[in-house]
């Protein structure tokens, strides 16, 4: 009797071994391939988020557009996005920022540098760490960025010298007032625009002024100027600071000049439409936001891009 017992209580531990080993066999082993647990896995480490820094070189609502359609797209790519700005055009604010998405370890840098030069040490230090670098509107050619977004700013000074040789009939006294004075693209855009009207036109700039990015001393350098020469016929904003102190001072005066600017914004087009802004050419400042994610996320997936991503510029007028 003892032994058949004993012998029962074998076979149901048998028994039972045998189902446990069964149930382990059908939920699979996590190591394998078609195993759910591992699939689960790898689909994990595909959709990885990618994350962009965009660096501009100022809080400023010119940008605030750019932003926009660049979330929009990086939505759209599961992208994520870390915009900053300086308080105040400041290149060794951009340097920290520069910094901080480097030791972040983000997947790609899109930057606007306001000194060129400057920026070099740190641009080469993020590819060098394996970080893409795109830079927009302004270029620093001399480092090791992968592809600069914008226009030709040496043409597009040109450009804006024949418009305003076109409408003063080649003659006339004309003020100019710029930006940063460190900023590539300003740079090249007063190079254009003086060396056209010095080699084609018999107009004269009497004066040119840089508010270096402060909207207080771009109204106050306009209202000199226009107190200094009283006869002038155009002014000329090569920034949308600039720009928008023309509007302002335009206004307060009652002025029936000539006014010319760079960029589109709201306020622009407003001011074109009321007469205060006579034309303006647009860098199609609406396909930047786009470019900048596509163009990271190409180069963060190691795809080649292209070094020079032209938008052209389109004239706005009313």
């Amino acid at each position: 009797m003892l032994k058949t017992t004993t012998m029962i209580t074998t076979i149901l531990c048998f028994l039972a071994l045998c189902s446990l080993l069964i149930v382990i066999n059908f939920k699979g082993d996590p190591s394998t391939p078609d195993s759910p647990i591992s699939s689960s896995k790898n689909r994990e480490i595909v959709s990885k988020t990618k994350t962009f820094g965009i660096i501009y070189p100022m809080a400023h609502s010119y940008y605030g557009m750019i932003t926009q359609i660049a979330e929009d797209t990086a939505n759209e790519h599961g992208v994520r996005l870390i915009v900053k700005a300086p308080d105040e055009t400041s290149s060794e604010q951009q340097i920290r920022m520069m910094d901080t998405l480097i030791r972040q370890k983000v997947d790609g840098i899109a930057i606007d540098p306001i000194d060129s030069v400057a920026l070099i040490p740190m641009i080469n230090k993020a590819v060098d760490s394996g970080i893409p670098v795109i830079c927009f509107e302004s270029d620093s050619p001399g480092s090791k960025r992968l592809a600069y977004i914008g226009t030709d700013n040496y043409h597009s000074g040109k450009q804006m010298g024949v418009i305003i040789s076109s409408l003063l009939n080649n003659k006339g006294m004309l003020l100019v007032e710029t930006g940063m004075s460190e900023m590539n693209s300003l740079s090249e855009r007063l190079d254009g625009l003086l060396t056209y009207l010095n080699e084609h036109t018999e107009i004269q700039v009497l004066d040119v002024r840089y508010n270096e990015g402060n909207s207080a001393t771009a109204t106050a350098d306009l209202e000199f100027m226009i107190d200094n020469h009283p006869h002038f016929d155009a002014f000329v904003g090569l920034d949308f600071i600039s720009a928008s102190s023309s509007v302002f001072v335009w206004k307060a005066k009652g002025l029936d000049r000539y006014a010319f600017t760079f960029g589109m914004t709201p306020s622009i087009n407003e001011a074109i439409h009321n007469g205060q802004i006579t034309s303006s050419l647009s860098q199609n400042e609406q396909d930047w936001g786009t470019l900048i994610v596509e163009r990271l996320l190409q180069a963060s997936e190691g795809k080649s891009i292209p070094i020079f991503i032209d938008t052209g510029v389109v004239e706005i007028n009313k």
